[in-house]
């Protein structure tokens, strides 16, 4: 059973990664439905916060139903970094994560995100520091290194769980190879077979099938999977995942009904929460994965894509439940 400090989260937990203009509210609602154990916000800037940056602010926003949650911080000035503990403990998440793994230029040309991955002394202090400012716990989402000579993580994992860092993420690339390349698990696994480790070791990185998580678990004995870019518009992987592990077949794909009907919930969710057109503009990225693999679907993809009235996206909707009705498509 892992334990993020004392919260229980499973056996084998399936934690939704933090993912810019991804993991806001709408969509860790329905991960979280479809089976997901911890879900964690988009990153918030450290300095966007202590600013009182309007959307920095807005990505505080955490709701009951979605616990065990965690708000994920980055930033890399250490009176910044305290004065965001102090303002991320009053909205009382379960988990302060802070973003260690961030190839973003933007981010890392201020040495936060992956750019600490030079100075792991700063990182180690960093964290030390957090640990001490809250009651909350702590854990760290990162990458194996800053390049393939510079991969230190089981000495950096181990370090980080000595200062008081409760769990670890740890996606299998290195920030020069960005997203390209398959993601080295070996690598992951060398941290959680150092006999020294006791808090839990999450992987992450190509974690795309059921078959993939549960290898990530049995082959490579990693305590969870955090996944990102496999539920983009397919927040019904959390299922499939825990379907497979259960049961050691794959469950049914979504019918076209269940399709819609999510694609209509996560479109009116984002129009309660951040209005009519930032709702609308937010909700595109997923409606091509939503309805992936649908024979003869563009004209209506480009309806849903280019429309900005809530109304034609309703009608879209009900004509996409009508013309195809029938049709059963593997995700």
């Amino acid at each position: 059973m892992s334990k993020i400090g004392n919260i229980d989260v499973g056996e084998f937990p399936l934690l939704l990664a933090p993912m810019e203009d991804v993991s806001d509210p709408p969509f860790r609602a329905l991960c979280k439905e479809q089976g997901a154990d911890v879900v964690y916000t988009e990153f918030v800037s450290s300095e966007g916060l202590i600013r009182d940056a309007a959307k920095s602010v807005q990505k505080l926003d955490i709701y009951e139903y979605e616990r065990p949650v965690g708000i994920q911080i980055f930033g890399s000035d250490l009176d910044a970094m305290l004065q965001t503990v102090d303002i991320v403990e009053k909205t009382k998440p379960d988990i302060i994560d802070i973003n260690y793994g961030c190839p973003v230029k933007k981010v890392v040309c201020k040495g936060a995100g992956a750019g600490i991955l030079k100075d792991i002394d700063k990182m180690v202090r960093l964290t030390e520091a957090m640990v001490k400012r809250t009651s909350l716990p702590v854990t760290v989402k990162t990458r194996l290194g800053w390049d393939d000579d510079s991969i230190h993580i089981v000495e950096v994992a181990e370090r980080l769980q000595d200062v008081g860092c409760k769990a670890i993420s740890i996606h299998g690339r290195t920030r020069a190879q960005m997203y390209k390349g398959e993601a080295d698990w070996h690598k992951i696994a060398e941290v959680k077979n150092n006999p020294r480790m006791h808090i839990p070791v999450f992987g992450n990185g190509d974690v795309n099938t059921p078959e993939r998580a549960v290898q990530m678990r049995d082959e490579f004995g990693l305590d969870g999977a955090m996944i990102g870019r496999a539920s983009i518009g397919n927040p019904w992987f959390f299922h499939q995942v825990k379907h497979y592990i259960e049961n050691g077949f794959h469950a049914e794909p979504p019918t076209m009904a269940e399709r819609v009907d999510i694609a209509r919930r996560h479109l009116k969710m984002s129009i309660e929460w951040k209005g009519e057109r930032t709702g609308i503009l937010e909700t595109r990225r997923h409606y091509t994965n939503y309805f992936k693999g649908i024979p003869n679907f563009k004209p209506y993809r480009q309806k849903l894509v280019t429309s900005d009235e809530p109304t034609e996206l309703w009608d879209t909707f009900d004509e996409i439940s009508e013309k195809f009705a029938d049709q059963i498509v593997a995700v």
